[in-house]
């Protein structure tokens, strides 16, 4: 009888000492997974969106292009910047009412929906590009021909 219950307390005794090998074994783990740093994503893809333009314009007449950003994520210090180059006819480009932009220069956009205002200069066809693009590279382009 004194040697089933010794046999018992054994028993008992190494599995209990298991479950602590087990249990300090997860608090390692789990101590050492553990990263002090919270990674924020900063770097959100977007999409650059352009209502419908006329498809002819009058010299001397603005053309309004309203732009919107729509962003995948938010990341509050996110800037945006544009630029354009225009390799057929002869007119300007500008933030609404601002000073016209010049060809391959980055300029701030000013918020997530925001007007270009096209002035044309000549008759023959226009064409141009824009670019908007973060500090992060991604970047979205957009082409524009008018007759």
């Amino acid at each position: 009888m004194k040697y089933f219950f010794s046999q018992q307390l054994l028993k008992g005794g190494v599995i209990k000492k298991q479950r602590l090998y087990v249990m300090f074994l997860f608090i390692c783990l789990a101590i050492v997974s553990c990263s002090r740093e919270l990674e924020v994503q900063t770097n959100f893809p977007f999409e650059l969106e352009i209502m419908p333009v006329p498809s002819s314009v009058i010299p001397g007449e603005i053309v309004e292009i309203p732009c919107h950003i729509k962003r995948e994520g938010f990341y509050q210090d996110t800037r945006y910047s544009i630029r354009y180059f225009q390799y057929e006819g002869l007119g300007s480009l500008m933030l609404q009412e601002d000073k016209p932009f010049k060809p391959n220069k980055l300029y701030k956009v000013p918020a997530d929906s925001f007007k270009l205002h096209y002035r044309p200069k000549s008759k023959e066809g226009h064409k141009f590009q824009i670019w908007v693009a973060d500090q992060f590279g991604n970047e979205r382009t957009a082409e524009f021909d008018f007759n």
